[in-house]
């Protein structure tokens, strides 16, 4: 399982809160706990990167409640798991947009990923305010600025390829660097779509859908998760010659 880039949708937690009798926002601390275990168990398995979808651009439409006890438990998040993940060599990184976010959530989002940097082992990647579809559109408006429609630039713009396509992608989302192609994206929430996450990383991802929410997850989840995609075989289109 080492060198993979996971991708996980994080979903369920206001369902798992709700089916208590527990506000939506006990759900979100609890799914917070099992991000801990995740991160950890994701390191110990070797994984390259963990990509965690937290919090999308479509989320702003929620309660502002909740979307307050979002924000501030993200903060406090960073606040108090970035010396754990110094001491197990794991490098932060948010994408997303920041010009939305609170400048005190952003001064945790900079301290983090400052003290992280030179961590070597697991990259471990928060989606917050993220969007795949506004990632792209960003990165191709990059692309046609008057800059590169005359001249030397003009030649570069005509070169692009995907590893170029994915420099850009990683500038507009603000990550340190690139973790490549998603091997294993996993949505717990019963749900099973993709919800504007990832959309250029995960051409060829597999997918695993649970109806495990969130918060009940665990370490025991990504394990079985890993598992699965063992048996799978990956052919990227491709078939065997017959003999």
């Amino acid at each position: 399982m080492e060198n993979l880039h996971v991708a996980i949708i994080m979903d369920g937690n206001g369902r798992w809160a709700q089916q208590r009798g527990l506000p939506r926002t006990a759900g979100h601390v609890e799914g917070a706990r099992t991000v801990r275990q995740i991160v950890e168990a994701a390191a110990q398995a070797g994984l390259r990167a963990l990509s965690l979808y937290a919090f999308s651009a479509d989320n702003w439409g929620r309660p502002g409640a909740e979307v307050m006890a979002l924000m501030r438990l993200l903060r406090r998040y960073l606040l108090t798991e970035t010396q754990r993940c110094v001491d197990q060599s794991v490098r932060i990184n948010i994408i997303g947009r920041r010009d939305r976010l609170d400048r005190s959530l952003v001064h945790a989002i900079e301290r983090s990923e400052r003290l992280t940097a030179g961590c070597q082992g697991l990259h471990l990647r928060i989606a917050v305010d993220y969007s795949a579809q506004y990632s792209i559109l960003e990165a191709a408006r990059r692309l046609a600025r008057p800059e590169n429609l005359h001249g030397r630039a003009m030649a570069e713009a005509d070169c692009v390829d995907t590893r170029r396509f994915q420099e850009l992608l990683d500038q507009v989302a603000h990550s340190s660097a690139s973790a490549g192609a998603v091997d294993l994206l996993i949505r717990t929430g019963a749900e099973q779509r993709l919800s504007d996450f990832l959309l250029w990383e995960c051409a060829y991802a597999e997918l695993y859908f649970t109806d495990c929410m969130w918060p009940d997850f665990g370490a025991t989840g990504l394990r079985a998760a890993l598992a699965d995609y063992a048996g799978r075989q990956r052919r990227f289109g491709k078939v065997a010659e017959a003999r």
